[in-house]
Protein backbone atom coordinates (compact mmCIF):
# COMPACT_ATOMS: atom_id res chain seq x y z
CA UNK A 1 0.00 0.00 0.00
CA UNK A 2 1.40 3.41 -0.77
CA UNK A 3 1.35 6.55 1.60
CA UNK A 4 0.02 9.65 -0.18
CA UNK A 5 2.47 12.30 0.39
CA UNK A 6 0.93 15.23 2.38
CA UNK A 7 1.19 18.96 0.39
CA UNK A 8 1.80 21.56 3.35
CA UNK A 9 0.97 25.56 1.99
CA UNK A 10 2.83 27.94 2.45
CA UNK A 11 1.68 29.37 6.10
CA UNK A 12 2.85 26.34 7.83
CA UNK A 13 5.97 26.05 6.09
CA UNK A 14 6.81 29.51 7.09
CA UNK A 15 5.70 29.04 10.64
CA UNK A 16 8.16 25.62 11.01
CA UNK A 17 10.76 27.30 9.47
CA UNK A 18 10.46 30.57 11.63
CA UNK A 19 10.10 28.17 14.75
CA UNK A 20 13.56 26.57 13.34
CA UNK A 21 15.57 30.19 12.30
CA UNK A 22 14.31 31.11 16.15
CA UNK A 23 16.19 28.12 17.22
CA UNK A 24 14.14 27.45 20.68
CA UNK A 25 14.10 23.42 19.80
CA UNK A 26 16.26 21.24 17.52
CA UNK A 27 15.55 20.22 14.54
CA UNK A 28 14.53 16.74 15.38
CA UNK A 29 12.57 17.93 18.12
CA UNK A 30 10.56 20.24 15.70
CA UNK A 31 10.41 17.59 13.09
CA UNK A 32 8.75 14.95 15.27
CA UNK A 33 6.22 17.85 16.67
CA UNK A 34 5.09 18.81 13.24
CA UNK A 35 5.50 14.95 12.10
CA UNK A 36 7.69 15.83 9.17
CA UNK A 37 11.60 14.98 8.19
CA UNK A 38 14.37 17.07 9.93
CA UNK A 39 15.81 17.41 6.68
CA UNK A 40 12.37 18.90 5.40
CA UNK A 41 12.73 21.38 7.95
CA UNK A 42 16.58 21.70 7.37
CA UNK A 43 15.48 22.65 4.00
CA UNK A 44 12.51 25.32 4.47
CA UNK A 45 15.05 27.23 7.38
CA UNK A 46 17.68 27.44 4.78
CA UNK A 47 15.00 29.12 2.27
CA UNK A 48 13.43 31.16 4.57
CA UNK A 49 17.24 32.97 5.51
CA UNK A 50 17.84 32.77 1.91
CA UNK A 51 15.00 34.51 1.05
CA UNK A 52 14.70 36.72 3.98
CA UNK A 53 16.42 39.87 2.87
CA UNK A 54 14.61 40.15 -0.89
CA UNK A 55 11.41 40.62 1.00
CA UNK A 56 12.56 43.90 2.56
CA UNK A 57 14.33 44.85 -0.65
CA UNK A 58 11.11 44.11 -3.39
CA UNK A 59 9.22 46.64 -1.61
CA UNK A 60 12.33 49.63 -2.22
CA UNK A 61 12.57 48.62 -5.60
CA UNK A 62 9.05 48.81 -6.77
CA UNK A 63 8.48 51.71 -5.45
CA UNK A 64 11.78 52.84 -7.35
CA UNK A 65 10.51 51.06 -10.33
CA UNK A 66 7.05 52.94 -10.52
CA UNK A 67 8.93 56.55 -9.92
CA UNK A 68 11.31 55.59 -12.92
CA UNK A 69 8.18 54.81 -14.98
CA UNK A 70 6.70 58.35 -14.41
CA UNK A 71 9.50 59.77 -14.82
CA UNK A 72 9.91 57.97 -18.49
CA UNK A 73 6.52 58.74 -18.81
CA UNK A 74 6.66 62.05 -18.36
CA UNK A 75 9.66 62.85 -20.14
CA UNK A 76 7.85 60.86 -23.44
CA UNK A 77 5.32 63.16 -23.43
CA UNK A 78 7.34 66.34 -23.33
CA UNK A 79 9.15 65.10 -26.12
CA UNK A 80 5.69 64.29 -28.08
CA UNK A 81 4.93 67.89 -27.09
CA UNK A 82 8.00 69.81 -28.41
CA UNK A 83 8.21 67.54 -31.50
CA UNK A 84 4.45 68.79 -32.09
CA UNK A 85 5.50 72.45 -31.40
CA UNK A 86 9.25 71.83 -33.71
CA UNK A 87 6.63 70.65 -36.33
CA UNK A 88 4.08 73.61 -36.33
CA UNK A 89 6.94 76.31 -36.25
CA UNK A 90 8.47 74.57 -39.20
CA UNK A 91 4.85 75.25 -40.95
CA UNK A 92 5.14 78.82 -40.48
Amino acid sequence: MSVKRTVRNAKFKFQVALEAAKEHKTLNQLASEYELNPGQVSQWKRQLLEAGPQLFETAATARDEKAAAAREAELFEQMGRLKMELAWLEKK
